[in-house]
C-alpha cells in the first residue's frame, strides 16, 4: 500500500527577553567553580534565553506565549491563518499547567476549533514524536493540514530566592545547559514551491531495565515538603550513551531508506550542549554533511531545539537536498529522528 508525501511548508521560531550570555550568568551564579571560562569552555554554550527575569524573578512569558508567537511566524510563512488547520500536535516536558493541555490553550488564541489536538509529554525526543503522530495522521487521508509544536520553558524551575553555592554542581550546571523557546512547523498533504518532503520519521524506546538519565519532579501540595532537588540528571551516562544512540539512529534511519550517509547533505545532530555537540559530531563521522547546530546561541531548549535547527536548514536546501536530523532522549532512554527531502 502507498501512501501520499507529507510536506514541511513552513516554520517559526520563538525566543523570550533578551539573550543571556556567560558572563551575566557567572555573575549571577557567582560561584568559583561556575566562571564564564569555565562555561565557555566545559558546557560551549554562549547565551540562551529565559522566560523570566534574572533580576526580578518575574516570569514574562508562559509556554503558550512562546507557543503562540511560534505558530503564527509559521503559519503567516504558510500564508494560513489558524482556521485553516485540521490537527494540532504538540511536544513538551513543561507545561504551564497539568490541565488545561498548553496545546489548548495556544490553539484557542489562534483561533483554531473543532479539530483534534494532542499534547505529548516528553523530553527531547517530543519534537520528532510530535512530527511521527502528525505524520501518520495526514497520510491516513483524513487530514490536510497539521500544525506542529515543540516548546519547553525551565522558568518554573529557577528559584532566584535559593542560595545557589548550597546545590549540587548536577543541580547548579542546569541553569548553564537549558534555555526557553518555541518552535512550529506546518505540514501538508500538498507540496507547494519550495516545500520539503518528510522522507521517513523514526522513534524508537530504548530503555528497557535501565536507570532513567534525568528526572523531573511533579509535585503537588502533599510533597512539596518532601526534599530532594525537583531535577536530577545522570551526565556520566548521558555523556557516554548519548553518542552511541545517536549513531545507531543515524545506522537504522539510512538502512530503512537504503541511503548511504554521503547522500545526507545537512545533518542536524542532538544538541545537548556546545560541547557535547561537538563529541556526537566526531561518533557519527557524517564528514560530507554540513552540520546545522544553534545550542551555542540558544541554549538546550529541548522540544523546540528541531524547530531552531530546521529554520537554518530548510532555506538552504536546493533541489535534491537530503537532511537527516537525530534527537536523543535521555530520561527513559529513546532515539529518534527524520529524514528530509527538497523536491
Amino acid at each position: 500500500m502507498s501512501y501520499p508525501d507529507i510536506f514541511i511548508h513552513s516554520v517559526g521560531t520563538a525566543l523570550p527577553g533578551p539573550a543571556i550570555d556567560n558572563q551575566t550568568l557567572a555573575k549571577k551564579f557567582d560561584t568559583p567553580s561556575f566562571t564564564e571560562e569555565w562555561i565557555d569552555t566545559f558546557v560551549g554554550t554562549r547565551q540562551r534565553h529565559f522566560a523570566v527575569d534574572l533580576d526580578t524573578g518575574e516570569v514574562r512569558y508562559t509556554l503558550a506565549d512562546l507557543g503562540v508567537l511560534a505558530a503564527q511566524r509559521a503559519l503567516r510563512a504558510a500564508t494560513l491563518r489558524g482556521g485553516d488547520v485540521d490537527l494540532v500536535v504538540m511536544a513538551t516536558s513543561s507545561p504551564d499547567d497539568l490541565m488545561p493541555a498548553t496545546v489548548n490553550l495556544i490553539a484557542d488564541r489562534l483561533g483554531i476549533d473543532r479539530v483534534p489536538t494532542f499534547q505529548l509529554q516528553s523530553g527531547c525526543t517530543g519534537a520528532v514524536q510530535a512530527l511521527d503522530v502528525a505524520h501518520h495522521m495526514l497520510r491516513c487521508g483524513r487530514y490536510s493540514r497539521a500544525l506542529i509544536l515543540g516548546a519547553d520553558s525551565c522558568a518554573k524551575h529557577l528559584d532566584l530566592s535559593i542560595d545557589i553555592t548550597t546545590l549540587a554542581p548536577e543541580e547548579r550546571i542546569n541553569g548553564m545547559l537549558f534555555g526557553d523557546g518555541a518552535g512550529a512547523l506546518v505540514l501538508s498533504t500538498t507540496p507547494s514551491p519550495g516545500a520539503v518532503a518528510i522522507r521517513h520519521v523514526f522513534v524508537q524506546l530504548v530503555g528497557l531495565n535501565r536507570p532513567p538519565g534525568q528526572i523531573v519532579k511533579w509535585l503537588g501540595l502533599a510533597d512539596r515538603s518532601a526534599g530532594g532537588p525537583v531535577i536530577t540528571e545522570d551526565y556520566k551516562a548521558i555523556e557516554e550513551s548519548v553518542p552511541v544512540l545517536a549513531a545507531e539512529a543515524l545506522g537504522e534511519m539510512l538502512e530503512t531508506l537504503g541511503w548511504q550517509d554521503t547522500e545526507i547533505d545537512y545533518l542536524l545532530p542532538p544538541q545537548l550542549s556546545g560541547r557535547m555537540t561537538a563529541r556526537i559530531i566526531e561518533r557519527l563521522g557524517v564528514g560530507s554533511a554540513k552540520e546545522i547546530s544553534c545550542v551555542a546561541d540558544t541554549g538546550n531548549t529541548g522540544n523546540a531545539l528541531p524547530f531552531f535547527q530546521l529554520e537554518r536548514a530548510l532555506p538552504r536546501m536546493v533541489a535534491g537536498d537530503r537532511a537527516l536530523a537525530i534527537a536523543i532522549e535521555s530520561s527513559k532512554w529513546i532515539k529518534a529522528g527524520f529524514v528530509l527531502e527538497k523536491v
